[in-house]
């Protein structure tokens, strides 16, 4: 038969091919009936209905917390992974306390609460959310000018921002932010992360060098033999342990403040209920929602390309907004989402649920106030290695190729370059992406601008029966950079009395434009000579309508 078929043309699989074929489906469909639980559906596996009927599959690439709570294996990722960020958080939430100039238990006690609120309220699970230093500079001059209440008054009304702009879907504009802006963005980053960890370096017995070596090769290593463990934790276990064995006298966790010993509680900011007071803590308070907003979308957005998963960032603004309320209430000093923490846990420990998030929160708590004594004797080159390798991890080094230079647009190149230099600069993430922004869309506007072409054809009747026809045939995008120069364009004098303008192949953008084309059609009549337009679409048409012969339009 096989014969017979194959001399037709016709291909007939082997049996064994088949019975093969068969035992692999077999093994497939049992294994996803095993490792799919019910009523928590892996996103590998088609669901029965189809995906654009559902808005939230997109958000269910990753495990859910029901899965990774009954998988070993993912809970210990989660589980590792929020104790090496709540270890790396400790000094880093004391030298925030200090940048803002209020007490090392406001910026702990807002880490936890921020944390553990943001693992719940929030729209991209494992960012990691807690005290920052852009909110530190910026809400600094509240407390050290009025006071403490002030400073949770200011907190609590930028929560209340934070919402109001979620509201209004501040989120969408994240769209606005282009690539280079981004890369510039994640470059920035990790050499702040590194510039960071210097002063660490600077000053300090020459023994922590050979440490910090130690934990960045171990980091390096580690991941080849086990990933069960994150490399981070061993890390910093092993040159603790290190540090203690030898008996040196190093910088510790403990130098960097005092721990707290109790639990956070309830503040009521002590203001009058003025339009004074308003006038005061508002300006603060906007900057600290408009940054803090920047940096956590900016920061999902970022977790979103590197997991290769969709986050929502609507809620997230939302969750920030709450999250900041709730560490007023509590006495914290607010924040943000965390890049270098949010490094960690996503990049260097693998996490990827609210379980992390959630532990991180839990795991700060319990280390500052029931083990502060054996926090405090963590030496402060194992934290440093960990942020240096998370730093030289961080930075997009294809960005800088040599091959990627010189394929990539110069003007692209700007915009990152530009990015990078403006955000170490001033040691502002929202400066940076909101000064690169602005850089790239005036390039953009710069390069579009030249695109706009005008073609001149005139049409001779050598017989004179036929009126003569000057066409113009406009194409490109109009707007007010490339419109400006759209009336030296014509010949004014040269041309017939009938004017023709082909619109079919440009759009108007702007009421710069349509005063450019009334410009172009008053200078026609001036000179007897009548101007029509024609192949406007439908939006250029209203457009051009409802403004044509209203902006004043003249020579």
């Amino acid at each position: 038969m096989r014969r017979v078929a194959a001399a037709c043309g016709i291909r007939i699989p082997h049996p064994r091919f088949v019975a093969s074929t068969r035992r692999r489906t077999v093994r497939a469909r049992r294994n996803l009936t095993h490792h799919v639980p019910t009523g928590a559906p892996m996103t590998a596996v088609a669901p029965a209905h189809d995906p654009a009927q559902d808005p939230a599959y997109r958000y269910r690439i990753e495990p859910t917390v029901m899965q990774a709570l009954r998988s070993p294996r993912i809970l210990t990722r989660e589980v590792f992974g929020g104790l090496v960020v709540a270890i790396a958080l400790i000094p880093e939430a004391i030298a925030f306390s200090i940048i803002a100039g209020v007490d090392p238990r406001v910026g702990l006690f807002s880490s936890f609460v921020m944390a553990v609120a943001i693992s719940f309220l929030g729209g991209r699970p494992a960012m990691i959310t807690a005290a920052t230093g852009a909110v530190a500079l910026v809400i600094a001059p509240v407390a050290r000018e009025y006071g403490m209440d002030y400073f949770i008054a200011t907190v609590l009304l930028a929560g209340a921002i934070q919402i109001v702009l979620a509201a209004l879907g501040v989120a969408k504009l994240m769209r606005f932010i282009p690539r280079s802006v981004m890369v510039g963005f994640v470059n920035a980053l990790a050499i702040l992360i590194f510039a960071a960890q210097v002063p660490q370096l600077i000053g300090v017995p020459w023994l922590v060098y050979p440490l910090v070596a130690a934990g960045i090769l171990i980091m390096y290593l580690m991941p080849r033999f086990t990933r069960v463990v994150p490399a981070p934790l061993i890390a910093i276990i092993l040159v603790t342990g290190a540090a203690i064995v030898i008996g040196i006298s190093i910088p510790t966790v403990g130098d960097q403040g005092e721990l707290p010993r109790s639990l956070p509680e309830l503040f009521i900011p002590n203001v009058p209920l003025t339009w004074e007071t308003f006038g005061i803590i508002f300006p603060y308070a906007a900057a600290v929602a408009v940054v803090g907003l920047l940096e956590s979308l900016l920061t999902a957005k970022l977790v979103d390309d590197i997991t290769d998963t969709h986050s929502r960032k609507t809620r997230e603004a939302f969750g920030q907004g709450i999250a900041n309320i709730l560490s007023g209430a509590f006495g914290g000093m607010g924040g943000c989402a965390m890049i270098g923490q949010t490094m960690i846990n996503v990049k260097a420990s693998g996490a990827r649920t609210r379980i992390s998030t959630f532990l991180a929160g839990v795991f700060l708590l319990i280390l500052v106030v029931v083990l502060g004594d054996i926090v405090a004797i963590i030496p402060m080159a194992a934290l440093v290695a960990v942020m240096i390798v998370v730093s030289v991890s961080t930075f997009d080094w294809h960005s800088i190729r040599l091959s990627t230079l010189k394929r990539m647009p110069k003007s692209e190149t700007l915009v990152m370059v530009v990015t990078v230099a403006i955000t170490v600069w001033t040691h502002n993430l929202a400066i940076g992406v909101g000064v690169g922004v602005i850089t790239a869309m005036i390039l953009f506007a710069r390069r579009v601008a030249h695109f706009v072409t005008v073609t001149r054809h005139v049409s001779d009747d050598a017989s004179g029966e036929a009126e003569s026809v000057a066409r113009y045939e406009v194409n490109g995008e109009l707007f007010f950079a490339s419109s400006n120069d759209l009336t030296t364009q014509f010949e004014y004098t040269r041309d017939p009395e009938r004017v023709v303008i082909d619109m079919s192949r440009s759009h108007v953008w702007d009421a710069s434009t349509v005063a450019a084309l009334d410009a172009i059609e008053t200078k026609y009549q001036r000179q007897g000579k009548s101007v029509t337009f024609e192949g406007m679409n439908d939006a250029t048409t209203q457009f051009h309508g409802r403004l044509r012969g209203e902006l004043g339009a003249g020579e």
